[in-house]
């Protein structure tokens, strides 16, 4: 699945991130085309977070460089970070058990408003702002496949009753309510029966073909995906490259289990330091945001 719509293409060399505790992911190698189906596969800890992370603008790399979207890594953060979104990535993304699905999708169609748009929208009058909202949430929502008149409750159904699949194509559509060019997803297929996997590339399948490009962790990628592949490094005081080496097309990663930031918490953290260093007005933008969540009661 090279790609050819109007997403964003991906290419990466030699890519890496060294952190205190080791290398997360060194060595990758990646050139896919917009509309691209990129699977990042390999067993939990070998670096595939932080590899999604590092490629969506969200932790800086160490060695190496990527292009997303004309906009090269690891300098341009903040450009990539404002073509791509990120979807079910814990301690990133998490969606709140306690909030109904149609609270979570009124608060992301705020934000996006207050963020995501221009100033000439902000000032539109409100009928046709109110119904542009609505239109980015209901094209999110067929996009991920998501029918909040099928759940138990409707639209007021909490996230702690949802199925993992239900949960999943939520967190999918809210990162959709941006129009990503870029859509970054963990855990594509975690706890999921072999239909539900199957389902899930599906859609992330017809994401690609109307446009977007999807960067996917995975235990496996499907057949046709641009493959890259994590796996550990073993610890060592060498130099060595494991991950070099890879054919135009395809990827390889490769991580420690105690790498630089796999587990979610630091990730998170790395993400918070990276747009501290990367963007003049970190604390503004933190302000209006909490402005913002304090309009949907969940500052």
């Amino acid at each position: 699945m090279g790609g050819t719509g109007d997403g964003t293409a991906v290419t990466a060399r030699d890519f890496g991130l060294e952190g205190p505790r080791g290398w997360a992911f060194r060595g990758v190698r990646v050139d896919a085309g917009p509309g691209a189906l990129i699977a990042i596969e390999g067993p939990s800890g070998s670096g595939r977070t932080c590899l999604l992370l590092a490629l969506t603008g969200r932790m800086k790399a160490t060695e190496g460089t990527a292009t997303v979207g004309g906009a090269r890594l690891p300098k341009r953060l903040a450009a990539v970070r404002r073509v791509s979104a990120l979807a079910n990535v814990t301690g990133v993304t998490d969606l709140d058990p306690a909030l109904t699905v149609g609270e979570h999708l009124r608060e992301r169609a705020l934000l996006q408003r207050r963020f995501g748009g221009s100033v000439r929208g902000l000032l539109r009058p409100r009928a046709e702002r109110v119904t542009e909202a609505r239109l980015r949430v209901d094209t999110a929502l067929a996009a991920a496949g998501l029918d909040p008149e099928t759940l138990p409750k409707g639209a007021r159904t909490a996230v702690r009753d949802l199925e993992r699949l239900e949960a999943l194509r939520l967190s999918i559509a809210l990162a959709l309510i941006g129009r990503p060019l870029l859509l970054g997803l963990d855990d594509a297929d975690l706890k999921l029966s072999a239909a539900e996997r199957a389902d899930v590339w599906a859609l992330l399948t017809s994401l690609t073909e109307a446009g977007t490009t999807v960067v996917a962790v995975c235990s496996e990628a499907p057949e046709g995906a641009i493959a890259v592949t994590a796996r550990p490094i073993p610890d060592t005081d060498t130099d060595t490259d494991t991950g070099a080496g890879v054919a135009t097309g395809t990827g390889m990663a490769s991580g420690t289990e105690s790498g630089a930031a796999t587990d979610t918490k630091a990730a998170a953290e790395a993400d918070a330091k990276t747009d501290t260093k990367t963007d003049t007005n970190t604390d503004d933008e933190a302000k209006e945001a909490a402005d913002a969540l304090a309009e949907t009661g969940r500052a």
